[in-house]
């Protein structure tokens, strides 16, 4: 067994290896290429033929709140149509055969793949048609995480402008940016190396494909690899098939499942290279790198050791935790994977959640609970993480006896209650949810595993909603009218609030004239301040989620 633990873990250090390489070798030119993109005054031709077409000025400055109207009226719009195509699917072409989705079921994936959370209580072979797949669910893939990423530009804005009447920008520029220069390109480059790599894309109802003992097997076709390339790096994670990136079709090798991981971390982690440009110093976007990076690699580590050597029977006689994972990827790869997806909001798995060891299980659910900022969503990650470092400076400048200040603006009272609601709105979100799931008859028959473990799918299913993950432990039956109802609001609530409270405070900040610094100005940019912010981060979690974390995965580790 210490052979085989020593062998997994020296796979899982060559994968993370690999991973690393490749994300430093792309962090500081595509970094800067983000910052150019949201910085540039020039606009593409088919960028302006979209402004003339719906009537935008992309160069009309607008204030928080009409920023925050556009946003919110878009995805008002983007939730009605895909609504729509859900209930309409039995009379569009391309639909398979397949009926239209229930009430229930159509506004909670119209909710869910809006607000970049993706959570699909239905298995996409058996209830998705191709129209569907591509003209809703692939374009919102676009949709929201390009809305992510102009929320974080705007909240850079607000730190690096002085005395602007709160304009933040144009949200109809920055999200049409946001496809048209960098997830679409992307993607398309992504997902040519799919197919490359066997992962299916065409029009067919079935495709034949030839099994590993030589005969033929039918299965669904489809345009599987443009959408597995955007749910990556929009970091969206909605698969196509039920078993999501553990399926072969998706996900067929171990190359492409290392591109997957590369895909999901490559903007998180390269937007603190472009905070750092906009707001005039590389060194603050190291910093904040540096938390997200640290935060990931712990997150890995222990999610590694969970599944190879922690705790229980499993790890103990098999030498590792194997039920519910992929043998072609394997236990590292698994694990990488798992803290990946529940640390940037990505939500796709290539493996079970619900199988995962206890403490294995609880640090993905942790991860998730931590708001995402290791490294965070396409955008969410970022605008997260500088929410923390306003609370990080306001703690030290509390400490000191100093007005807290970062970036050269003053953190006040105004500032601190916009911080405040949006640290709590999550928690209440999700423990709020929970609460009534293990009390209410309709939340209590979805439960299939009693006891500490049954807690824990509820709570799961409730952090990833409310932090637009969209991953799940397997054993909850989510497919109901009381769990889609709740868990749609859940991702309302846990998507628009934060952006709004994000919205206002780069709005107060944009005002502010920029305070030049002073010796007593505290340092932001050095190891110390990334240090506090990470412990900000950890502590915020630790008070918040602890008692039900000691009721759930803490119980089933010591059991």
């Amino acid at each position: 067994m210490t052979s085989l633990v020593t062998t997994t873990v020296g796979i899982a250090l060559a994968q993370v290896g690999v991973l690393l390489i490749l994300l430093a070798a792309v962090h500081a030119p595509f970094g800067a290429y983000l910052a150019r993109v949201y910085s540039s005054p020039r606009h593409w031709r088919v960028e302006r033929l979209l402004y003339r077409s719906v009537r935008v000025d992309p160069d009309a400055e607008q204030r928080w709140s009409t920023y925050l109207l556009s946003l919110l009226g878009f995805s008002l719009a983007s939730v009605l149509l895909l609504f729509g195509l859900g209930r309409l699917q039995a009379h569009l072409p391309w639909n398979l055969g397949f009926t239209g989705l229930d009430p229930a079921g159509a506004w909670n994936t119209a909710v869910s793949f809006t607000t970049n959370t993706n959570w699909q209580w239905y298995s996409g072979e058996a209830v998705a048609g191709h129209l569907l797949q591509m003209a809703g669910l692939a374009v919102q893939n676009f949709a929201s995480a390009a809305v992510g990423m102009a929320v974080a530009v705007a909240l850079v804005r607000g730190f690096a402008r002085s005395g602007t009447d709160a304009r933040v920008g144009n949200f109809w520029a920055d999200l049409t940016r946001g496809v048209t220069r960098v997830l679409l390109p992307v993607s398309f480059v992504a997902a040519l190396v799919l197919v490359a790599n066997g992962v299916v894309q065409n029009l067919d109802p079935h495709t034949a494909v030839t099994t590993l003992s030589g005969g033929t097997q039918t299965v669904l076709g489809g345009p599987v690899a443009s959408q597995e390339a955007i749910k990556q790096l929009g970091t969206n994670g909605g698969g196509f098939f039920n078993a999501n990136s553990a399926h072969p079709l998706e996900n067929p090798n171990p190359v492409t499942n290392l591109l997957a991981v590369f895909l999901m971390l490559v903007v998180p982690f390269s937007l603190p290279r472009a905070f750092g440009l906009l707001v005039g110093d590389r060194r603050q976007g190291w910093a904040v790198l540096g938390v997200m990076a640290g935060l990931w690699a712990v997150a890995v580590a222990l999610t590694t050791w969970a599944e190879t050597a922690g705790p229980g029977l499993v790890p103990q006689l098999a030498g590792a935790a194997t039920e519910g994972k992929e043998v072609r990827f394997g236990i590292p790869a698994s694990a990488l994977f798992a803290a990946s997806t529940t640390g940037t909001s990505t939500g796709a798995v290539n493996a079970m959640h619900d199988s995962f060891t206890a403490p294995g299980g609880g640090v993905v659910l942790f991860t998730m609970l931590l708001g995402e900022i290791a490294p965070g969503g396409v955008g969410a990650g970022l605008y997260g993480m500088l929410v923390l470092a306003v609370v990080a400076v306001f703690v030290a400048g509390l400490m000191v006896g100093r007005t807290p200040e970062y970036l050269g603006k003053k953190i006040g009272q105004g500032e601190m209650t916009l911080v405040a609601l949006y640290v709590l709105t999550t928690p209440a979100v999700v423990l709020v949810g929970t609460a009534l799931s293990v009390v209410l008859g309709p939340g209590l028959a979805g439960i299939q595993e009693p006891g500490p473990h049954g807690l824990s799918e509820v709570l799961y299913a409730f952090a990833s909603a409310g932090n637009n993950n969209g991953s799940a432990f397997g054993g909850l039956t989510s497919g109901t009218p009381y769990y889609e109802t709740l868990l749609g609001l859940a991702m309302l609530a846990g998507r628009f609030v934060p952006i709004a409270l994000v919205l206002a405070l780069a709005g107060r900040l944009a005002s502010q004239r920029t305070v030049p610094p002073s010796a007593g100005t505290l340092p932001t940019h050095q190891p110390l301040f990334a240090g506090l912010v990470g412990a900000v981060a950890l502590v915020v979690v630790g008070l918040t989620y602890v008692p039900v974390l000691s009721l759930g995965p803490v119980v089933e580790s010591l059991s």
